[in-house]
C-alpha cells in the first residue's frame, strides 16, 4: 500500500481524518443539546438560511480550492503569486456575496431569517483567510490544519455550551460560525508566516494568474451553483409544503449523515488529492492505482455509513434527541446511503480537475438537479421529509454514477480504474 502512496501521503490523510473524528465526537456531545435547546422551528430557520447562502456561495468561493491546490502542486515556485491572487479574488467575491444577501433581505419580509443570513454572510466574509489552507494542503502539512481546527473547535465548544446553558437565541449560534472561521484564519497566518513558509512582502496580485485561475475554475463555479441549488432545493420544497419544523427534522438528518460521517470520507479524498495531482504529472499507471485504492476505501466506508444508520439510526435519534425528532428516523435510513455515491462523484471530480474537463461537472449536476426537482415536486407533498430523502438519494445516484456510465470518456476512465492492478 505504501508503494502506491507514500508514508507522507498517509500521514497527511491521518491528520486530516483525526481532525474530522474529533469534530465528530465534539458534535455528538454539543449539537443535540443545541438542537434541543433551540427547537426544530429555529433549527429549521437556521438550516434554511444556510441552504440559501450555500446557493450563493459559489460566488464567494469561486471554485478556487481545488484549482489553487493543483496549481501549487504543479508550480510551487509561484506560491506567493497564486495565494495573493486567490486572496484578492476571494476578497472581491465576498463583497459581491454580501451585496447579494443584502438584496435578498431587501426583497423579503422574514426579518428573523434575514438577520440570520446576514450574520452567516459576515462569517463567510471572514472565511476569505482559508486561502492559506490551500497552501497547507498542497504541501501535505495537514497537521497545521489539525491544530488550527481542533483549537477552534474546543474554543467553540465552550462558547456553544455557554450559549446552551444560558438559553441564548439562534442569532448567537449563527455568530459563532464567524468566530470559528476567525480563529482558524489567525492560526493559519501565525503558523505559516511565523515559520517563514510564506512571506507577506512577496505577495503580489497577478492579472495573468487571476485570468488563468478564473478560466480554470469557471466550470467549478457553475457546477457548484448547480449542486448547491439541487442540494438546497429540498429545503425550499420542504419549507413551502411542510414548514420550518420539517426543515429542522431534515436538517438533523443532514447533520447526522453529512457532518458526522460524510465529511470523514471527503477529508480522506481531499487529503490524498495532492498525491493524485503529482502522479497525474509523472506516472499514469500510478495515477490510476491511487484512484482505485481511494475508491475502494471510500466505497467500504460508504457502505458502513449506510449500514450504521439503517440498523442503529433510530436508536441514535432516541438517545441523543428528544421525541420531537423521532419522525426523522426513516428519512435518516434512506439518506444515509447517499455518501456511497457522493464519494464516487468526488473522486471523479478530482480526475476532472487534473484533466481540465470540469465542464462535465456542469452536465452531471444539471442532470442531478432536474431529477431532484422532479422528485421533490412529486414526493415531498405526499411523503414529507421521507420523500425529500428519496429525492436526494436518487439524484446523487444519477449525477455520481449513472452519468459516468452514460458519458463515453467517463466510461473509459471507469474502465481504466477497474482494470489497473494494484499490486
Amino acid at each position: 500500500m505504501f508503494g502506491i502512496f507514500s508514508k507522507k501521503d498517509f500521514a497527511n490523510a491521518n491528520w486530516f481524518i483525526a481532525e474530522k473524528i474529533i469534530a465528530l465526537v465534539v458534535a455528538i456531545i454539543i449539537i443535540p443539546k443545541i438542537y434541543t435547546e433551540l427547537g426544530i422551528v429555529n433549527i429549521g430557520k437556521l438550516n434554511f438560511s444556510k441552504s440559501l447562502i450555500a446557493m450563493f456561495s459559489p460566488v464567494f468561493f469561486l471554485g478556487l480550492s481545488a484549482i489553487c491546490i493543483r496549481e501549487l502542486v504543479f508550480n510551487p515556485h509561484k506560491k506567493h503569486q497564486i495565494l495573493a491572487t486567490a486572496f484578492y479574488l476571494r476578497l472581491v467575491s465576498s463583497f459581491v456575496m454580501i451585496l447579494v444577501l443584502l438584496g435578498y433581505v431587501w426583497f423579503t419580509r422574514d426579518s428573523e431569517i434575514s438577520v440570520i443570513m446576514i450574520l452567516l454572510g459576515l462569517g463567510y466574509f471572514i472565511k476569505t483567510t482559508d486561502v492559506l489552507e490551500y497552501y497547507i494542503h498542497a504541501k501535505k502539512n495537514s497537521k497545521y490544519v489539525f491544530f488550527a481546527k481542533t483549537t477552534s473547535l474546543f474554543i467553540l465548544l465552550g462558547l456553544q455550551y455557554y450559549g446552551v446553558k444560558h438559553h441564548f437565541n439562534v442569532y448567537y449560534f449563527a455568530v459563532l460560525i464567524g468566530v470559528d472561521f476567525s480563529i482558524q484564519g489567525i492560526m493559519y497566518a501565525f503558523i505559516l508566516f511565523g515559520k517563514k513558509e510564506l512571506v507577506l512582502k512577496k505577495w503580489q496580485f497577478s492579472k495573468k494568474t487571476a485570468i488563468h485561475l478564473l478560466q480554470s475554475s469557471f466550470p467549478l463555479i457553475i457546477s457548484n451553483f448547480i449542486i448547491f441549488f439541487y442540494i438546497g432545493i429540498d429545503e425550499l420544497f420542504i419549507k413551502y409544503y411542510l414548514g420550518d419544523a420539517a426543515n429542522g427534522l431534515f436538517g438533523t438528518v443532514q447533520f447526522l449523515v453529512i457532518a458526522l460521517t460524510w465529511n470523514i470520507g471527503f477529508a480522506f479524498i481531499f487529503a490524498l488529492y495532492p498525491a493524485l495531482a503529482e502522479a497525474f504529472k509523472t506516472d499514469e499507471v500510478l495515477y490510476y492505482k491511487r484512484i482505485k485504492l481511494i475508491t475502494i476505501a471510500v466505497i467500504y466506508f460508504g457502505i458502513a455509513i449506510g449500514l450504521l444508520y439503517t440498523f442503529f439510526g433510530g436508536d441514535i435519534l432516541d438517545y441523543f434527541y428528544d421525541t420531537t425528532f423521532s419522525n426523522a428516523k426513516l428519512a435518516l435510513k434512506i439518506f444515509s446511503w447517499a455518501p456511497l455515491f457522493v464519494f464516487i462523484g468526488v473522486i471523479y471530480e478530482k480526475h476532472l480537475v487534473n484533466t481540465n474537463q470540469l465542464q462535465k461537472d456542469i452536465y452531471r449536476f444539471i442532470l442531478g438537479s432536474v431529477v431532484n426537482i422532479i422528485l421533490c415536486y412529486l414526493l415531498i407533498p405526499k411523503y414529507g421529509i421521507n420523500g425529500a430523502a428519496i429525492a436526494v438519494l436518487i439524484s446523487h445516484i444519477t449525477s455520481n454514477l449513472i452519468y459516468l456510465l452514460l458519458d463515453k470518456e467517463s466510461r473509459l476512465f471507469v474502465r481504466e480504474v477497474i482494470n489497473v492492478k494494484l499490486f
